[in-house]
């Protein structure tokens, strides 16, 4: 039984025209291309990657201030074995913590809380180095004891990194030195050899030659 209520009819021919099929086929007025989005991570291995809330102490404001939260990784270069830490906020993927890890670094927890903890680090995240005093919060004490131990385990992996180029490059040095040295000592003796060639037949003594020269007037 049709409706004698003209705003139910209404909706009942705008709801069969909107289910009847044109078969029309409409072409997209804009054609995107595909863009290739790089992030500088490319070349690098991921070592960790966990879920936290950064924060850096504000020396002006005495206080603890909110860095971001979002994923902290320890990235290692592929080629250099370089490692550095990368953070990035969730939403916005804005860097909000960007440094090296290096052999001097120490991270160690949070006084009071089990699930922080503080390092200091040269930070790039702004596009300058700014020596900061970083905090992390984790979920739970397993991914802050997890991200310690990372930590400790990179530093010390590139303090023999850095002992070993140290070895390295007193050993070049050193191989360099000798190899001057041996020709050094060649150069000596060709310097020799020319002028022992060189060297004038040997000169009469002044008294000598005055003698001869008087009996040769005589």
């Amino acid at each position: 039984m049709a409706s004698n209520d003209p705003e139910h009819r209404e909706e009942e021919e705008t709801a069969a025209v909107e289910d009847e099929d044109t078969g029309a086929q409409i072409a997209p007025i804009i054609k995107l291309e595909e863009v290739s989005v790089t992030t500088g991570e490319e070349d690098e291995d991921a070592i960790l990657d966990l879920k936290a809330k950064l924060y850096r102490f504000d020396k002006e404001g005495n206080q603890w201030k909110e860095r971001g939260a979002g994923s902290v990784k320890f990235l290692k270069h592929k080629e250099s074995g370089k490692v550095r830490l990368v953070m990035r906020q969730s939403k916005t993927l804005k860097i909000c913590a960007n440094h090296l890890v290096i052999a001097t670094m120490v991270v160690q927890e949070h006084a009071g809380n089990e699930k922080s903890c503080v390092w200091h680090a040269a930070d790039f995240s702004d596009g300058e180095l700014k020596d900061e005093l970083f905090c992390i919060r984790f979920a739970s004490i397993e991914n802050c004891k997890k991200f310690m131990e990372t930590f400790k385990e990179v530093a010390e992996s590139q303090q023999d990194k850095e002992e070993n180029k140290d070895a390295s490059d007193t050993a070049g040095l050193l191989e360099n030195l000798s190899v001057e040295d041996k020709k050094g000592k060649e150069t000596l003796e060709k310097v020799n050899e020319v002028n022992e060639e060189k060297t004038p037949e040997k000169v009469e003594e002044p008294e000598k030659a005055a003698v001869d020269s008087e009996k040769k007037e005589e």
